[in-house]
């Protein structure tokens, strides 16, 4: 963990952040420096032991040249030279002695007259990678002009081992001139190598990665803007995925926006409606009253039902309970009777020439803790998509029949609303409780749905669709009791 509470890989990215912050500028600036810093740092990698092994050669073609010499003096008689033969066989050798090990004897075949003194002694014999690494530096580095003794294996089996002893000096120089070759080689090879990878990288990453970018951008500006929603390529790769889903994001967000515009405008229309059909109610309402004072057994029947209905239209109008527009108030919730309330809801859905026959299942004695009127509202919404989609159907439907059936079960009521109708269409059931998009109906918006879904929300409860089909579609609705409400209904469904 880096600070407390936070992932060590946090930490990790803002450490890395803060190294490459130098480098700020463009992705691509940092590609470039970054991929040229890598392949040097790989090139220093492989310039150690080369150099080492440079040195190596070096001293082993010494070896072979004196030994070669000394090869040329056992030739002669006595093993005897005249000194112009001698030079010449040190000059090209390039030591000052040599001198051979042979069955435990030491044997000095060349050397000068008056031979410097040994600065230093090496031994190649069994000498480590490490260590001949860190002699070469020592040579390379080294500010004095040493005279050393080197002690390795002859060829051929002419001994137990060599020595001879050189200027350090040629070493040097030579090394110096290969490490400045392979420094100028490496440079030419990084630059050559980080420009290709910064090519190859920039056309498949950094220019696909700055589309992504000036796209988020520009659709930031205009996100209503159809022709901003970025067009994904067929890449397989992390790319083509980040497109896609950005694609996907902006046309779901293209989709919300405009059904939020869509809403603002139903709401402001229904405003303006309900605004005026207040004003016709109200004359609805004093008619109804006048007709309540007739004295007829049918008119006084139906009179409290009529009044019912218009007073909850003008309360409806009164309070603008529009989707979209207002939130719904809080329930008002109490203990009711559920089957005069269906039966009210049947009576408000069912017309006498509609054919359809309207069964409610409800045990009289059922109570339920809901607001009556949402519930009314609740209820009537899918009671009505179910004789709409009976009426559609009443060509092909035998006996239509919608049925409303409700049960207690650990506090929880719940009512299922069925009828034997075609079944709800693809479209409906992807887009369920969508406002204009689970419309039934090719002319209906879904509102009724959304509408249903929001005030069993209120009540702690929901709505599910149990089935459908060609048999018939049946919507559960499970309405917990106050008590309850914090318990999911999912949890005792049956």
């Amino acid at each position: 963990m880096g600070r407390e509470g936070e992932p060590a890989h946090r930490e990790g990215e803002r450490s890395f952040t803060r190294i490459l912050r130098p480098f700020a500028g463009s992705l691509s600036r940092r590609l470039l420096v970054l991929t040229i810093l890598f392949v040097m740092l790989a090139e220093v990698l492989i310039f150690v032991p080369s150099v080492a092994n440079f040195g190596l050669t070096w001293i082993e073609q010494r070896l072979a040249a004196a030994q070669i010499a000394s090869l040329a003096l056992e030739a002669r008689p006595e093993n005897m030279v005249t000194p112009a033969l001698r030079e010449e066989l040190l000059k090209n050798a390039q030591v000052y002695g040599v001198a051979l090990i042979r069955d435990d004897a030491s044997r000095l075949v060349l050397s000068d007259d008056m031979p410097p003194k040994v600065d230093a002694s090496f031994d190649l014999r069994d000498a480590m990678a490490m260590m001949l690494i860190m002699d070469a530096f020592e040579t390379l580095f080294s500010r004095e002009e040493r005279v050393v003794r080197v002690a390795g294996e002859p060829r051929f089996g002419a001994g137990e081992s060599i020595e001879i002893v050189f200027d350090e000096s040629p070493l040097r120089e030579a090394m110096l001139r290969y490490g400045k070759n392979i420094f100028l080689l490496s440079l030419v090879i990084s630059i050559i190598t980080a420009g290709l990878v910064f090519i190859v990288l920039h056309y498949m990453l950094v220019r696909p990665m700055r589309r992504l970018t000036g796209n988020m951008v520009a659709f930031r500006e205009d996100p209503e803007d159809a022709r901003r929603v970025i067009a994904p390529s067929e890449r397989d790769d992390e790319i083509g995925v980040a497109e896609r889903e950005l694609a996907l994001m902006q046309r779901e967000i293209r989709a919300t926006l405009n059904q939020k515009a869509h809403l603002a405008s139903l709401g402001t229309a229904v405003s303006k409606i309900s605004h005026d059909l207040r004003n016709i109610l109200a004359s609805a309402q004093l008619i109804s009253d006048r007709i309540g004072a007739v004295n007829d057994p049918t008119v006084q029947h139906l009179a409290p039902r009529l009044f019912s209905s218009i007073d909850r239209a003008i309360d409806l109008c009164a309070k603008s309970l529009k989707f979209g527009v207002a939130d719904e108030p809080v329930p008002t919730r109490r203990m009711i009777a559920l089957r005069p309330l269906v039966e009210e809801v049947i009576e408000a859905a069912s017309r006498d020439d509609d054919g359809i026959d309207w069964i409610a299942d409800i045990p009289s004695e059922l109570l339920a803790d809901a607001d009556p009127d949402q519930l009314f509202r609740l209820l009537l919404n899918l009671a009505r998509n179910a004789s709409q989609a009976l009426t559609e159907s009443m060509a092909t439907a035998e006996n239509p029949e919608v049925r409303l059936a409700a049960r207690r079960t650990h506090g929880h009521v719940h009512i299922d609303i069925s009828d034997n109708g075609p079944g709800l269409p693809r479209k409906a059931q992807d887009h369920l409780f969508e406002p204009f998009s689970g419309g039934a109906r090719s002319d209906g918006t879904g509102l009724g749905l959304a509408i249903a879904a929001e005030l069993a929300r209120a009540h702690g409860g929901h709505i599910d669709l149990v089935s459908t089909g060609p048999g018939g579609t049946t919507f559960r609705i499970c309405i917990p009791d106050a008590a309850a409400a914090s318990q999911e209904c999912s949890e005792v469904a049956e």
